[in-house]
């Protein structure tokens, strides 16, 4: 008979062939796994982008540009795009746990050191260390995703981490908003580093140790340099990555801008109800969860586009004048995103052969590098043609999207 140490232990994993140990759905580990993994996406997105909401702001305070004011949130995901490269190569030889751990308690403290800052371009350096710090979170993620759970319910584990991502991004929206309209925007900022504090700490006592990683030490550059080209060569995943760039490109876009329209008049929104607006993100965490499970049973690339296409519906409704009717559109937009995000997630991890974390590393670049060079690009659409030319920009992206997934999806059939 085992012992009950044995029995548990074996209860939480499941061996197949190749010696590989899986975190199998409706165990302990698989839980923790989980909800750890939830964790660390809603540390890193509320802490990223907790100044989006603040973009008005800035603009007033520092006397500088929405383009420019748009910075704050185009330097961290910049910087966190470059980060996220070497990450996963760093992450090969201190451990995809060690990484994410010291990553989520840097960034959190940068976040506080924020609230400091005594002029714009101080603040600027800090966000943009916080996204070099922050690349240690998203690819080694999604890797550890990948490497850890039964492939079977893959598709479900990642929906679960991009909703805990969405989680974050609109708690980190909305809690600044309303702490920067009764406190000013410096103690919003402290109270949101604080917060990504405590979910570093949860996500530090809850991940289990990888199983199915294996370190390797010292650094390779040869290594790393042909696992990425190798990934490059993959006739799918370069549209996989193209999607990850166009589709978060449009999504910022929508969300950076949207903050300047909606403070102007007619509408003359307060920052309360201005952050209150991004509760929408609740639609994501659904969207994330359920484009998962739907990818895993009626077919991935079927709903990647169904979401592509959605999220061109959503961008298109924010045209109308109704506020309403725009609140509508976001919520269509971010329902859409986010289906669209965890599916194309999980492919990368489904068509990358080996060196899963590279794969991963290169989707994450193409989706902050989107986030930053688009995402900054709509303001000078904004400032020159207004709302309408923001509109036209991003349903050019997610156009281009939706041709580079069916792409994907051909050249995905002709390797299966």
């Amino acid at each position: 008979m085992p012992t009950s140490a044995h029995a548990m232990k074996t209860a939480e994993i499941t061996a197949i062939p190749g010696q590989k140990h899986y975190l199998t759905r409706g165990t302990g580990a698989y839980r923790r796994a989980s909800l750890a993994l939830f964790l660390s996406g809603f540390s890193t997105f509320s802490l990223l982008y907790c100044v989006q909401p603040l973009l008005p702001i800035f603009s007033q305070e520092f006397s500088v540009s929405p383009a420019e004011s748009s910075l704050s949130l185009s330097l961290s995901t910049g910087f966190l795009a470059v980060a996220i490269v070497c990450a996963a190569a760093v992450s090969e030889g201190l451990g995809r746990r060690s990484l994410m751990s010291i990553s989520l308690v840097g960034a959190a403290s940068l976040t506080i050191a924020s609230a400091f800052a005594p002029n714009w371009h101080l603040l600027l350096v800090i966000r943009a260390l916080q996204g070099l710090v922050l690349g240690g979170v998203p690819a080694v993620a999604m890797a550890y995703l990948a490497e850890e759970i039964d492939p079977r319910g893959l598709g479900a584990t990642m929906g679960l981490y991009v909703g805990g991502t969405a989680f974050g991004g609109m708690s980190g929206r909305v809690l600044t908003g309303i702490f920067a309209e009764y406190l000013t925007w410096r103690p919003a900022l402290f109270l949101i580093g604080a917060i990504g504090l405590a979910a570093a700490i949860g996500f530090i006592a809850l991940l289990p140790p990888s199983r199915n990683f294996v370190r390797r030490p010292g650094f390779d550059p040869h290594f790393h340099l042909k696992a990425w080209f190798g990934h490059l060569s993959n006739p799918a995943l370069p549209f996989i990555f193209a999607i990850a760039f166009l589709a978060m490109g449009s999504f910022v876009t929508i969300y950076n801008y949207a903050g300047f329209r909606l403070v102007a008049p007619p509408y003359d929104l307060n920052q309360t109800e201005l952050g209150l607006i991004f509760t929408v993100y609740l639609f994501g965490i659904g969207a994330s969860s359920i484009g998962g499970l739907l990818g895993d049973r009626i077919g991935h690339f079927s709903v990647l586009l169904f979401g592509l296409v959605l999220t061109a519906a959503g961008s298109a409704l924010t045209l109308f004048a109704s506020l309403p009717v725009i609140i509508l559109g976001i919520i269509v937009l971010t329902t859409g995103f986010f289906m669209s995000h965890s599916i194309a997630s999980g492919l990368v991890g489904k068509l990358a052969r080996g060196t899963k974390g590279h794969a991963s590393s290169l989707y994450m670049l193409a989706y902050y590098v989107g986030s930053s060079l688009m995402g900054s690009a709509g303001g000078w659409f904004y400032a020159v043609e207004g709302w309408a030319a923001v509109v036209i920009f991003t349903l050019a992206m997610l156009a281009l999207a939706f041709v580079s997934a069916c792409f994907a999806q051909q050249f995905a059939r002709r390797k299966a």
